[in-house]
C-alpha cells in the first residue's frame, strides 16, 4: 500500500473517491467536497488548505481516501479547541497550522476514514490514520483532529493513541411511524398539545410551505436561500463561511439529495430550510428567513423534516448540535465523537486530563436529556 497527498479533491477521480466514500453520506461525497472547495468556501484564502490523503495499492488502484485540510484557525469546525490553542500559545508554543480531517462547515457525524468495502478488513483505515500522524510530524504541526467521526473510527483511533472527545447532538428516530399523528401519539399529552399548537400557528400565517427536491429547485430558490443564510449569520454575529456559488453548485451536483423546504408569500420566497438526504437519514443543515413569524422555524426545520422522513421511511432525522429545545419536539440527545492526536507531550497531557473530565460530564448530560425526553414511558 502507498499513501500520497493530493491537493483539491478534484484531483481525485470522482468515481474512485465515491467508491471509497460509499453512497450513505452525501457530505463525504466527491460532489459535496468539490462544491465546498471550488465555490471559494474552503480554500487556502479562507484558511482551509486541502491536503487529502489517498491510499493506493502497488498497482495504483485507490482503496482509501481521507478528507484533510491544513488549518490556520479553528473556525467552521464545531468541535471547539480555541482554549487549547490559547493555552499552548501562551505557554510559548505554536498551535497553528494544524491538520483537520473533516467536512468543512458541516457538523454532521459520519465516516472520515473512507475505504472501499473490500479493503476494510486489511487495515486500510489504520493506514490512513497513521498517514495523518506522519503528515503532522513531517510538517511540524501541533496536532491532527478527526471530527464527527463514527464510533468505530473513534475506537480505532483510540487504539493508536489518539485522545477521544465526546460531544452531543439531537436526532429523531423513526421506528416505522405511519404518519405524523402516529408519532404524536407516542408523546406525553402536554408535549402533543404544544406541537399541535405550533403547527396550527404556522399554518395560520397564510404562507405556502412546500418541500422541493431535484429539478423543482431553481436558481431563484438558491439566490433567495443565500440571502436568508446571510441574515441568519448576521443575527448570530457569526461568520459567513459559505458563498452564493456553493449553494448553486450543491444544487447542480447533488440536486436529487437536496431537500429544500420553502415558505412563499405569493410569488416571493420568504424562508427556507436546507436538508440533505442520506441512505436512511435526513440531515438538517441551514435555515433562514426574511420574516419574523411565530412557529415558522419549528414547522420548517423540524416538523416538515419529520413529515418527509415518515413519508420516505427514513430511519432518522439529524437536527445537528445545540438547542435543548429540540428535546421537547422528539429529538433526543446522542453522542458524537472526535479524536485528537497532539504532538507535544505537555499539551497532550493537559488536553487528555480535560477530555477525561469532559467525557464524564457529557455522558451524564446525554443520559439526563434522554430521561427528560417528551415520550410517554416505554415509547422512546
Amino acid at each position: 500500500m502507498v499513501l500520497r497527498r493530493v491537493g483539491e479533491v478534484a484531483r481525485v477521480p470522482a468515481g474512485e473517491w465515491d467508491a471509497c466514500a460509499g453512497a450513505d453520506d452525501p457530505f463525504v461525497s466527491h460532489a459535496f467536497l468539490r462544491a465546498v472547495e471550488e465555490s471559494g468556501s474552503a480554500t487556502p484564502r479562507s484558511g482551509w488548505v486541502p491536503c487529502h490523503l489517498v491510499l493506493q495499492t502497488g498497482e495504483g488502484r485507490i482503496v482509501g481516501v481521507a478528507p484533510l485540510y491544513a488549518k490556520t484557525h479553528s473556525f467552521g469546525e464545531y468541535v471547539f479547541d480555541w482554549g487549547w490553542a490559547d493555552a499552548w500559545e501562551r505557554a510559548g508554543g505554536r498551535y497553528y497550522p494544524k491538520l483537520q480531517c473533516a467536512v468543512p462547515f458541516t457538523p454532521v457525524p459520519g465516516p472520515r476514514l473512507l475505504v472501499r468495502p473490500e479493503a476494510r478488513g486489511i487495515g486500510a483505515e489504520a493506514l490512513l490514520a497513521r498517514g495523518m500522524v506522519q503528515l503532522t510530524d513531517e510538517a511540524g504541526w501541533s496536532s491532527a483532529h478527526v471530527t464527527f467521526c463514527t464510533a468505530h473510527e473513534a475506537e480505532l483511533l483510540a487504539g493508536q493513541g489518539w485522545l477521544l472527545r465526546l460531544g452531543e447532538q439531537y436526532h429523531w428516530h423513526n421506528p416505522g411511524y405511519a404518519d405524523f399523528a402516529d408519532f404524536l401519539a407516542t408523546l406525553s399529552s402536554r408535549k402533543r398539545k404544544v406541537i399541535r399548537k405550533e403547527r396550527e400557528g404556522a399554518a395560520a400565517l397564510g404562507l405556502s410551505i412546500r418541500t422541493l427536491t431535484g429539478d423543482d429547485i431553481k436558481a431563484r430558490h438558491w439566490d433567495a436561500f443565500y440571502r436568508f443564510y446571510l441574515d441568519t449569520v448576521e443575527r448570530k454575529s457569526a461568520q459567513a463561511y459559505l458563498t452564493r456559488e456553493f449553494f448553486h453548485r450543491l444544487g447542480a451536483g447533488l440536486g436529487e439529495r437536496v431537500v429544500l423546504v420553502v415558505a412563499e408569500d405569493g410569488p416571493r420566497m420568504v424562508a427556507g430550510a436546507l436538508n440533505l438526504l442520506g441512505a436512511d437519514a435526513l440531515f438538517g443543515r441551514n435555515w433562514g428567513a426574511e420574516v419574523d413569524a411565530p412557529f415558522l422555524h419549528f414547522e420548517m426545520c423540524y416538523y416538515r423534516a419529520l413529515d418527509f422522513a415518515i413519508a420516505h421511511r427514513l430511519a432518522r432525522v439529524e437536527a445537528g448540535a445545540q438547542g435543548a429545545h429540540k428535546i421537547s419536539r422528539g429529538y433526543l440527545p446522542v453522542p458524537t465523537y472526535s479524536a485528537h492526536w497532539i504532538r507535544e507531550a505537555p499539551l497532550r497531557d493537559a488536553v487528555a486530563g480535560f477530555l477525561e473530565r469532559e467525557r464524564v460530564l457529557m455522558a451524564a448530560e446525554i443520559a439526563e436529556g434522554r430521561r427528560l425526553g417528551p415520550y410517554r414511558r416505554g415509547e422512546a
